[in-house]
């Protein structure tokens, strides 16, 4: 490429050929490259994953009609799971028929157990609790009972069917009763019910010899086929409503009413009635809703949650997993929690406590979950008390609470266990009824690491107290509840106070003292959470409290359920199998996030992480072999790893994501770790874009400081190259990627900048032989489709479509586009970037708190642009004016479909990284909030900074603090930090030299003149900074004379200009785009050069024109804001977007952001 028509300054002459064109056009595609392998390990993983999960049967019932074709397999298959072969051997002896009601009564405990613990949390009602419970037992034990949500209509269809059959002929009403498998059941359950009933109820012997004669009548004209010779079906819909009417009184109790009273035979038939209606109720109800129920149970449950958890829990009943040895044969297994200063329960206070919009964190709980309030108020008979609300409360939220009533879920599971092997136990000998109680105990440990509650204890703050009460009170709620904490103590040692540090057990004491009693106490060096990260050293120090041969990590923000708690003796059985040859150290299982429907972007994460610890997860461990400990809920062989490290590393700062490094620990130490689809566990998400900014930060943190340790290293080393490739593209190489996806952009907009100003890019499309570059542009489009989360995406829609459906998946996935998801994972793909690089460069990675609370309510614009600024603000408002230029300069000799598909991609990037912060701000666009940002805005701006001025007061604290990295980087970091800053002043080099003022002339005098402009600028801010130090105060007339006379000489030079050297006001914008840039580059230089810049007295005048350019950018923001928030409908067409998920589900959340709160107390 000839560099004849160069349009630059050329600061290498005598080039015969321009090699920087073709770095400008190359050095992309190369990037792209990085990219193409990431791109195909999602399609790949995508497909294997979706194919090795339908293989393990995932998904195969997903909806309750799928359930009821299935159900009748579901008793057989839970035998097979969670019986102990000595029970198989006796249970095979019997016949056919009793082996199904063997089957039916053992699944009948478990289940019914199941239907009470979600009638508890008040996810089905008292209705649907009737519809889903099983018999456990029949007046006649020749009939197997189905739940009624089976069998609920089949009566009245059943006598619709007999009453319609024409002719004489039996078959055909046979053949149509028992084409519906539970319509015959229920005929046949009905008939005999009646019989026991009546049998039960006639005292005279007569009396019964009629009805035994007319059921031997029924029996005999079924058995010869003469049933509709004999019987008139036009007479079965009376016979109905009679049986109804005599079931009504049968189960009604009427008291003392005369009527029953007069003769004494009406007084023993009550007798019997009574006695009926509690020793038969079971059988006399499930009749009633036999006969009377005629509406179609489809939508039984009609909670959404309850649907998944019994659809997912009958459909790992057929997945494959290991059988369940005895209770005394199980791994003995302990779960741990670490917790810090998390909630642990709402207050009353905390609950009606109202925001600024007037509303209760209560009351959004009560539109958020309708279903689940009106469960509640049913359970306590519309009586409850402000105690009774604050469980229920506390129960929807991230809590201490919610996560202790999950986990205590595994000894309920142990205890029915027991009772299911030893259903005799009380009238057996001694010794089993002494094992059954204790082997629940034996089993089963869990410790809470509360490293602080040694704190709370002795503080005197109100809420520190409360915390400490509520702690207490769950360790009275729950006997084997024991926590972990660490005390510090002053202890005289050789006449001198020094403090010392325990690690103390406790447990709840009797419930009448109220008070915990220490079981442990153990000294320690030193103070452990001070030492290294503290999340990790919290779980480490509390490690020796746990018992067993298991154990399970489980976070403060998890739930369990009973029937996922009933698996665990399956789980554990992981542990003997060999994959690979080799045993697993730690077992996998997925989570199900169950804070997806609070929001629009609560319902992406959920989405995103639930294909990650599916899917993702699913394929990682088997083929792949790279799954390593993503967090919890996994569960440790306890031995091998107390052994060996234990199962969190926590130096500072490197260990900053420590769950990773113990899956690196396991496997470089030898392990194994396989991953579970049949068994799950709760997980509550952030549900707020700052949450979940703040998280992605952390992880990408994280991350980075992965690339920067040895373990990685030690892992490459050791991994063949297959797996060595497959570990790089789902750890590190993710986010290496997600970085090289940003820097793709900014290498192809600075190379088209700067083929554009050189005249190289017309040279090459007007040159019909180099204009051949559709292949190079068709390169770019993978950036494209990586930047906008199109990768998240694949994974994300097979897992829906194998556990709802791929129409289910489809349409999830055109909702997720009308709700701009696409917006908001290009967002996220910015903060990936930003701090993995940043950790990359400078280090210094740092845990960020999340939070874990209901965040739907709006954020300030100071606080959006404290978070946002450096790290999506500035590189948004730096590709804008890429951009720009590139448009402006080169519009004249350029057209190509693929450019407009790769430049409106980068528009798309730039507006999401500057608005997606905004978009996805509840209330964002109110016209009231708007300006009450704007005045906020200006106080922070405003407010002077100093010591213990914290950031959120002042912009001067934020900036110092925004800058604190660069006080502990390298040598290398600052180099690099100051190449890296050399970029923008390739704007000023470009863009002077295409000015009128400059008349085409390419000598070097112009670039120099450039820069005495900026010199000149520098000097006059300078002069203007040190009068008003001088000046401001005892000479102001001075001072505003000086300003003035500064302005009209600036003002004369450009007058002159314009008249005497061709100045235009496209010139004007142009010198902004060229100088601003410049500035900016001049900062960065200065703040990583921070000791120099300090020593030259630069540093307050450097923090003054970093104010000034936070003050345009925040304007250049504000206002397309501010105009969005004067059109009305804006702001509940964003309502719309954000809560779509809600707005389904009967939430009036245009209610909650308006404030319409009904001040009437919620009874």
């Amino acid at each position: 490429m000839h560099a004849e028509s160069y349009m630059l300054y050329k600061i290498v002459p005598n080039v015969a050929h321009n090699i920087g064109a073709i770095m400008a056009i190359w050095a992309p595609i190369i990037l792209v490259y990085f990219m193409d392998a990431q791109i195909w390990y999602a399609i790949f993983s995508t497909l294997f994953g979706g194919v090795l999960g339908a293989f393990r049967h995932v998904g195969e019932i997903r909806t309750l009609g799928m359930l009821r074709s299935r159900f009748e397999d579901v008793p057989p298959a839970f035998r097979e799971y969670f019986l102990p072969s000595a029970h198989h051997d006796s249970i095979t002896k019997l016949s056919d028929k009793s082996i199904k009601q063997k089957n039916m009564s053992i699944f009948s405990q478990m289940w019914n157990e199941f239907i009470y613990s979600m009638r508890e949390e008040d996810l089905i009602s008292n209705t649907d609790q009737e519809l889903l419970l099983v018999p456990c037992s029949s007046s006649d034990d020749s009939v197997i009972q189905w739940p009624l949500f089976l069998l609920a209509s089949k009566i009245p269809a059943a006598l619709n069917i007999a009453k319609d059959v024409k002719g004489k002929e039996d078959a055909k009403l046979i053949k149509l009763i028992e084409s519906d498998f539970y319509m015959h059941s229920a005929v046949v359950e009905c008939y005999k019910t009646i019989k026991c009933l009546m049998d039960d109820l006639l005292a005279d012997e007569d009396d019964k010899k009629i009805v035994w004669k007319i059921y031997d009548e029924v029996s005999n004209s079924i058995r010869e086929r003469k049933f509709l010779k004999e019987f008139k079906m036009s007479g079965v819909l009376l016979l109905s409503v009679k049986l109804e009417k005599w079931l009504k009184i049968l189960m009604s109790d009427y008291g003392d009413d005369e009527i029953y009273k007069a003769p004494q035979i009406t007084k023993a038939l009550q007798s019997i009635m009574d006695t009926i209606t509690h020793d038969v109720m079971i059988n006399g109800q499930k009749l009633h809703f036999l006969l009377t129920f005629k509406e179609s149970a489809a939508d039984v449950p009609r909670n959404s949650e309850a649907r998944r958890r019994i659809t997912f829990f009958a459909n790992s009943l057929f997945m494959n997993m290991p059988t369940a040895p005895k209770v005394g044969d199980m791994r003995s297994f302990s779960v741990l929690t670490p917790y810090y200063s998390e909630l642990v329960r709402y207050t009353d206070d905390e609950l009606n406590k109202e925001n600024e919009d007037g509303i209760s964190t209560l009351f959004y709980l009560q539109k958020i979950y309708p279903d689940e309030w009106t469960n509640f108020r049913e359970r306590m008979h519309k009586k409850e008390s402000k105690e009774d609300i604050c469980d229920w409360a506390t129960y929807r939220g991230q809590t201490l609470f919610r996560s202790v009533r999950g986990m205590m879920y595994y000894r309920k599971a142990i205890e029915l266990q027991c009772a299911l092997e030893f259903p005799n136990h009380n009238a057996s000998s001694e010794e089993d009824s002494v094992r059954v109680q204790a082997l629940p105990d034996l089993k089963f440990t869990y410790v809470v690491s509360c490293q602080i509650y040694g704190a709370l204890k002795h503080s005197d703050n109100s809420e520190d107290q409360s915390c400490q009460r509520s702690i207490l009170n769950l360790m009275l709620m729950h006997p084997s509840l024991r926590v972990a904490y660490i005390d510090e103590r002053e202890e005289t040692v050789d006449g001198k106070s020094e403090k010392s540090y325990y690690s103390v057990l406790v447990k709840g004491g009797d419930k009448f003292d109220g008070y915990e009693r220490e079981i442990y106490r153990i000294k320690l060096p030193g103070p452990p959470t001070k030492i290294g990260e503290g999340k990790p050293e919290n779980q480490n120090h509390a490690l020796i409290f746990t018992r067993g041969e298991a154990l399970q990590t489980i976070d403060m923000n998890q739930d369990n359920y009973f029937e996922e708690a009933f698996k665990m003796r399956n789980v554990l059985e992981e542990f003997k199998h060999r994959f690979w040859q080799r045993k697993p150290t730690i077992l996998g299982l997925r989570e199900h996030i169950f804070t997806g429907s609070v929001s629009s972007l609560a319902w992406f994460m959920s989405n995103q992480e639930t294909s990650f610890v599916t899917i993702g997860q699913r394929f990682l461990a088997s083929p792949l072999r790279v799954r390593f400990h993503y967090g919890h809920p996994d569960i440790f062989d306890r031995i091998f790893h107390i052994t060996r490290g234990g199962i969190s590393k926590a130096s500072k700062t490197i260990n900053l994501s420590e769950d990773i490094f113990a899956g690196f620990n396991s496997t470089l130490r030898g392990g194994y770790i396989t991953h579970h689809d049949y068994i799950q566990v709760g997980k509550g998400r952030d549900v707020g874009m700052n949450q979940i900014s703040f998280f992605e930060a952390k992880v990408a943190n994280g991350n980075g400081e992965q690339t920067l340790s040895r373990d990685v290293y030690r892992l490459g080393c050791r991994f063949d190259f297959f797996r060595m490739l497959s570990f790089y593209f789902t750890t590190v190489g993710f986010y290496f990627n997600s970085m090289v996806t940003v820097l793709t952009v900014y290498l192809f907009l600075y190379g088209r900048l700067y083929l554009v100003m050189s005249g190289m890019e017309k040279e090459i499309l007007e040159n019909s032989i180099m204009n051949q570059n559709k292949s190079i542009e068709a390169a770019l489009v993978p950036q494209s489709l990586f930047q906008m989360g199109l990768l998240l995406v694949l994974p994300m829609l097979m897992e829906i479509s194998l556990e709802k459906g791929f129409r289910t998946a489809l349409a999830d996935f055109i909702i997720m586009q009308l709700q701009l998801a696409s917006v908001f994972f290009t967002f996220q793909l910015g903060t990936k970037a930003h701090y993995f690089g940043r950790t990359i460069l400078h280090g210094g990675s740092k845990y960020r708190a999340t939070g874990r609370g209901f965040v739907v309510f709006h954020a300030k614009f100071a606080e959006n642009y404290r978070l946002y600024s450096r790290s999506h603000f500035v590189k948004g408002f730096e590709l804008a004016i890429l951009l720009l230029i590139y448009e402006v300069y080169g519009v004249s000799y350029r057209s190509s479909s693929l450019y407009l598909f790769i430049t409106c991609s980068i528009w798309f990037l730039v507006g999401s990284w500057l608005f997606a912060p905004f978009v996805f701000n509840p209330s964002g666009f109110d016209w009231q909030k708007t300006v009450d940002d704007w005045t906020d805005w200006k106080r922070w701006m405003g407010f002077r900074g100093g010591i213990g001025i914290q950031p959120e007061k002042s912009w001067e604290s934020w900036w110092e603090r925004e800058h604190e990295h660069l006080k502990y980087t390298n040598i290398r970091g600052m180099v690099l930090e100051i190449i890296l800053a050399l970029r923008f002043f390739v704007y000023q080099y470009g863009i002077v030299y295409h000015l009128n003022i400059a008349h085409h002339s390419r000598s070097w005098r112009v670039y120099g003149l450039s820069w005495g402009f900026i010199g000149a600028v520098f000097l006059l801010s300078k002069i203007i900074s040190v009068c008003r130090q001088k000046l401001g105060k005892k000479l102001q007339l001075v001072y505003r004379m000086l300003k003035a006379f500064i302005f009209l000489a600036c003002l004369g030079i450009t007058i002159i200009l314009f008249k005497a050297d061709d100045l235009t006001i496209s010139d004007l914008f142009a010198a902004s785009l060229a100088f601003l840039p410049t500035g900016w580059g001049l900062l960065l230089i200065g703040q990583a050069c921070r000791p120099l810049s300090k020593g030259l007295m630069w540093w307050n005048s450097m923090k003054e024109m970093s104010r000034a350019y936070d003050y345009i950018m925040a304007l250049l923001l504000f206002m397309p804001i501010a105009v969005l928030s004067w059109l009305p409908f804006v702001s509940e067409f964003q309502t719309r977007i954000l809560f779509n998920q809600a707005f389904s589900r009967g939430l009036q959340i245009s209610i909650i952001l308006a404030g319409g709160k009904d001040k009437a107390s919620p009874k």
